[in-house]
């Protein structure tokens, strides 16, 4: 009787996957993903050889034993002790390394580009070459065949899987995919360092599609999770939805006019071929429904594959993703395919179990609202859990809202990954922002974005600013700065008089001082941060809409901190912003007066006496960068356009503020990082460093065509230096329910639509904050956290002290 060779049990009834099905799974998978930037062959020859290993007895006896599936008289393997050291991903290297390195040198690049994607496929990318110089590549693949079972393996490996490796391995349909990519890739005036950062760009992708195919197959998603791209989801029925909606939206006054000709530009667009574009528009100017407009046409024009919307922060997510709900989702257009992911947390939990698999989101969706930071671990991060994602990257219109936000570490990378995805992934990219950086004005020899010709899809932006003028912005700072009394005083007088104020500060401190200050004197006083969850902020927001839609609420009042000035979609009488840099006054300055229901709105800017932003580097540099625009201002405001808001007086800011920083654009990493000085754009390019350290040691350069530092990076790289967990918050009836569901469920895919929901109730904390709080795990084991109930506030959210009795949902 033929022996059938396990790959997996998963699912609570231990379903066993043969070795032969996963692969061969993996193989029409990563195939598909693959296929996308023409390695359609690299890619499915990963996929059949990256479990290849698993044909060893060593491995079935040890999968079998762990999962109680031993025949009565097998010896039991002692699965606790072997767990993670049975190495079942390098034979399917060694093969590929072996049968192609010694011919040409574009084999030679193939073999290594699928064996690293393929030994990497459980720890992340691996560093071709350490930081150090060591050749950790050749390290892995020269390991003994004892310890792979390679010999075992090419013996009991099923013969249809067999002729499928043979096959690949003598045409050389691999080494012609890849050089015709690279002729594409290396087209145009790139440096050397940016043309290896593509190589490794390309790499990633690869390895993306394959750990893509091999969690779907392995974790049994494979007919729910690839009904999207093939057609289960059209775009002309949303197309439908979306021109519907904006039929029925009313000309109030001439600020919809203006927001109407936005829109239709945006749709006459849409015709445009695909490339990298900018949509300058002023605050309130209606980006969101602008861009999605343009998103959706050129979507279906290009025959693309999904929409994705990349924003800063969660609050505008929350406003953003409802709009697009509400919209797109009125009628069952999509039947039981979602139409708008949200992903926004990282509740998703990072060790490797059947469970995680199927919880882990991969972006498989039409419609999708992700953070800043998810979008770039996907392209930068370590391990395997994020990577994953990239290749829905392809054949996608990417959004980047408020593009302005993006950390100035990341701008080299961030442009070339960019560039990387219109170029050779065939995607649209649009940079979205009143305040538009000066991303393709940085040093181009270390990745500039390339936008293309005629890129502004905004009509007229010069005319719309100033069309679109609502406010005067007034300079308010004064000599020693304003204490907290004295903002107190202002918020409360411009509260009377306009009907409403929204103080803005930099910190969460001063947000509560201030908020606890304004509430003793205004009634009507409400308080915005990040430690409140989604729903809970979008509720506050509702709450401020509805009082201020009725005539005469009397004086209004709300604190917030920076959340709240991209794109939240409120309109106050005056504005009070602490001094920060000149494109944070600009979006606060889009809370101030918004639909032009007066004449005018009044900005404030002031200098609070007491505001401590040493940990807050990036808003220090910001505020001292915009005093000086400000003292410039002042003496010759024509040259300004007499608005310190125009786009003159930004790309002014944005000159000083980019020069100031340009050495820190490259991702600077430490010695106490790598044990050495260096940047991350260099370590995923030529390496030098690397490369000379292997060079003394060995007299010779190191004999491997790849030759970045991929796993040292992706461990160094952080979007936020401070990382945070995210933990769900016992906020209103519903969020309790969540976590006390998530406490008892077992159904995996019920436990997976309640994961999507938490990420609406969920708090990303630090760990100096989560130290001082009592949080639970759901169930052991789980990764997924929730915050006890007496510390979080319907007023402030989560507080470090505590509010109430212990709760413990968890029984």
């Amino acid at each position: 009787m033929k022996t059938e060779f396990v790959a997996h049990y998963f699912g609570p009834d231990k379903k066993p996957q043969t070795v032969r099905r996963h692969l061969e799974e993996a193989y029409d998978l990563a195939g598909m993903f693959a296929g996308k930037i023409g390695l359609s062959s690299m890619g499915s020859l990963a996929g059949l050889l990256h479990d290849v290993g698993k044909y060893s007895e060593h491995f079935q006896a040890y999968i079998r034993s762990a999962e109680g599936q031993m025949d009565p008289d097998a010896v039991i393997v002692d699965t606790k002790g072997l767990k993670g050291k049975i190495d079942h991903s390098t034979a399917g290297a060694q093969l590929v390394w072996n049968a192609l390195r010694d011919k040409a040198p574009i084999s030679r690049l193939v073999a290594q580009t699928v064996a690293l994607c393929v030994a990497s496929h459980h720890s992340g990318l691996l560093d071709c070459l350490s930081p150090d110089g060591r050749d950790k590549f050749s390290a892995r693949i020269e390991k003994t065949k004892e310890k792979t079972h390679l010999d075992e393996v090419w013996e009991k490996v099923d013969r249809e899987v067999l002729l499928k490796i043979d096959e690949f391995l003598q045409r050389e349909e691999c080494e012609g995919d890849l050089r015709s990519q690279l002729e594409r890739l290396f087209q145009g005036e790139e440096s050397r360092e940016v043309r290896e950062f593509y190589v490794g760009l390309l790499v990633r992708y690869l390895f993306s599609a394959l750990i893509d195919a091999d969690r779907l197959s392995s974790a049994g998603r494979i007919d729910t999770n690839t009904g999207i791209t093939e057609g289960g989801l059209q775009w002309p029925p949303l197309i439908d939805l979306l021109e519907r909606y904006i039929s029925g939206i009313e000309q109030r006054n001439w600020v919809d006019e203006l927001r109407t000709e936005i829109s239709l530009a945006c749709l006459k667009f849409a015709s445009r071929d695909k490339g990298l574009y900018k949509l300058t528009v002023p605050t309130g100017g209606g980006k969101t429904i602008s861009s999605l407009r343009f998103g959706l046409h050129h979507a279906v024009r290009h025959g693309m594959e999904r929409l994705v919307y990349v924003i800063p922060y969660t609050s505008i997510i929350d406003q953003n993703a409802a709009i697009a709900r509400a919209i797109l989702e009125r009628t069952n257009v999509a039947g039981s395919v979602p139409v708008v992911l949200e992903h926004h947390s990282n509740l998703t939990p990072g060790k490797e179990t059947w469970q995680s698999r199927l919880l882990a989101e991969n972006w498989d969706a039409r419609v999708i609202f992700t953070t800043t930071v998810q979008f770039l671990e996907a392209l930068f991060s370590g391990g395997t859990r994020d990577v994953r994602r990239m290749h829905n990257l392809a054949n996608a219109v990417i959004i980047f809202d408020e593009i302005q936000t993006l950390p100035v570490k990341t701008v080299h990378l961030f442009n070339n990954a960019v560039n990387f995805l219109v170029k050779q992934c065939g995607s649209t990219v649009v940079f979205c922002t009143a305040t538009q950086p000066l991303l393709d004005a940085v040093d181009p020899r270390k990745g500039a974005a390339r936008l293309a010709e005629r890129p502004e899809m905004a009509p007229r932006p010069d005319y719309l600013f100033k069309a679109l003028r609502r406010v005067d912005v007034l300079d308010e700072r004064q000599i020693g700065g304003w204490t907290d009394e004295e903002v107190v005083q202002r918020i409360c007088s411009e509260a009377k008089d306009a009907g409403s104020t929204l103080a803005i500060v930099n910190t969460k401190a001063a947000a509560r001082a201030l908020f606890d200050l304004c509430r003793a004197r205004v009634g009507i006083t409400f308080h915005l941060s990040t430690n409140m969850c989604p729903v809970h902020r979008m509720e506050i927001i509702g709450k401020i809409k509805d009082i201020m839609a009725v005539e005469n609420h009397g004086p209004l009042v709300c604190v917030s901190t920076q959340l709240i000035e991209a794109g939240v979609d409120v309109d106050f009488g005056a504005v009070i912003r602490y001094m920060a840099g000149l494109d944070s006054v600009g979006q606060a300055a889009g809370r101030c007066n918004r639909n032009g229901r007066r004449l005018s709105g009044k900005v404030l800017i002031v200098n609070p006496s007491n505001e401590s932003l040493d940990n807050l580097a990036d808003i220090a540099l910001g505020r001292d960068i915009a005093a000086r625009v400000l003292e410039e201002y002042r003496q010759t405001p024509g040259s300004f356009d007499d608005d310190l808001l125009s786009p003159k007086a930004m790309e002014r800011y944005y000159r000083y503020y980019f020069f100031k920083r340009a050495g820190e654009m490259a991702y600077r990493v430490t010695s106490k990082d790598i044990g050495h000085g260096d940047d991350l754009l260099s370590l995923l390019s030529v390496n030098p460093a690397s490369i000379n350290a292997y060079t003394r040691v060995n007299k010779s350069a190191p004999c491997v065509p790849l030759r970045q530092s991929f796993e040292s990076a992706g461990r160094v790289f952080k979007v936020i230096d401070a990382p945070t967990e995210g933990v769900i918050v016992p906020y209103g009836e519903r969020g309790r329910e969540i976590i006390a569901e998530l406490c008892a469920v077992a159904d995996i895919k019920r436990a997976r639509q309640l994961l999507r929901e938490a990420q609406r109730y969920s708090v990303n904390l630090y760990a100096h904050e989560l130290k001082r709080l009592s949080i639970y795990e759901t169930k052991r084991g789980s990764g997924i956290f929730y915050l006890d109930e007496r510390h979080y506030s319907t007023d402030l959210g989560v507080v470090l002290d505590s509010t109430g009795p212990l709760v413990f949902l968890n029984g």
